[in-house]
């Protein structure tokens, strides 16, 4: 059977899914959008059949933009995989949140520093927060302010993340707390380059990862590992280059981050155009 007009016939079609990261990926640094260019060449893909999914540390709402803009409708893995969840009608298909004993923990580890508790479509702080709020607004557009971001209730719906910001020895602090329950909760701290002296802790439930969002995003469709690709451009990609089919990193990504990918791409980070590389290179 012929294929409707204005589709392009691909050389490879053995890959049936495609999964991209955001930040720095498929979105441009410069202005936070996609470039033309990666959203042409996903459209062309996906109307010969191959599957385009997003697999991010945003929520669903910090992702929703980008997925309208490539015609993305289906399963998308939001919160590094704790929340599968269609991109469109936003039904949740998986929820991995934080148990109760692991907020009752961050309440305590996080008292000196200024929080953000991540539900499965918005983020709650309070006014400790508000210098960060546009920083951390980068996972969600939807912040709301709460009296007390520490307090019970605005934990109790099942939150998917956290993020606390505050000095290197507050945030070393809570670390130190966090290490010893690594079963339970996975914790991550890093410098934030636009407060100087802040660091940022972000916590979730231990488990999940943009590796099991891939198992379960191809689940999703009925095809095999084997059959998917993969972009991304940082850590918390190489789980889902380590299980891929076929796999690319971004230029000038972190040689560590590189060296787990099948492929280097010549579209440096966050500058566009990587993915319709990666698209011509994977299907021809």
């Amino acid at each position: 059977m012929p294929r409707p007009s204005g589709v392009v016939e691909w050389a490879n079609m053995a890959y049936r899914l495609l999964a991209v990261d955001l930040d720095g990926t498929l979105l441009r640094r410069s202005d936070g959008r996609v470039d033309e260019r990666d959203a042409s060449a996903i459209h062309e893909l996906s109307r010969a059949g191959v599957t385009v999914t997003i697999n991010t540390g945003r929520l669903h709402s910090g992702s929703i933009d980008a997925a309208r803009v490539c015609g993305i409708v289906g399963p998308i893995a939001c919160v590094e995989g704790s929340h599968l969840v269609e991109a469109e009608s936003m039904r949740t298909i998986v929820h991995h949140p934080m148990t109760p004993e692991v907020t009752h923990l961050l309440r305590e580890a996080f008292r000196p520093l200024a929080t953000f508790v991540f539900e499965h479509d918005g983020i709650h702080h309070d006014e400790d927060g508000e210098p960060f709020a546009h920083y951390v607004r980068t996972w969600s557009p939807k912040l709301r302010l709460v009296e007390e971001a520490l307090d019970e209730h605005v934990w109790a719906n099942d939150p998917l993340a956290a993020v606390a910001i505050g000095s290197a020895p507050d945030c070393e602090a809570a670390m130190a707390v966090l290490r010893g329950h690594a079963s339970t909760v996975f914790s991550v701290c890093f410098p934030i380059w636009q407060y100087p002296g802040k660091h940022c802790i972000l916590v979730r439930a231990a488990g999940p990862n943009k590796g099991t969002a891939l198992v379960e995003l191809c689940n999703s469709i009925g095809c095999s590992l084997e059959e998917a690709v993969v972009v991304g451009d940082w850590w918390n990609d190489i789980p889902m280059f380590e299980v891929a089919g076929l796999s690319f990193v971004m230029g000038g990504a972190p040689p560590e981050v590189g060296g787990k990918a099948s492929e280097v791409l010549t579209h440096e980070h966050g500058t566009g155009g990587g993915i319709a590389e990666a698209i011509r290179r994977a299907w021809g």
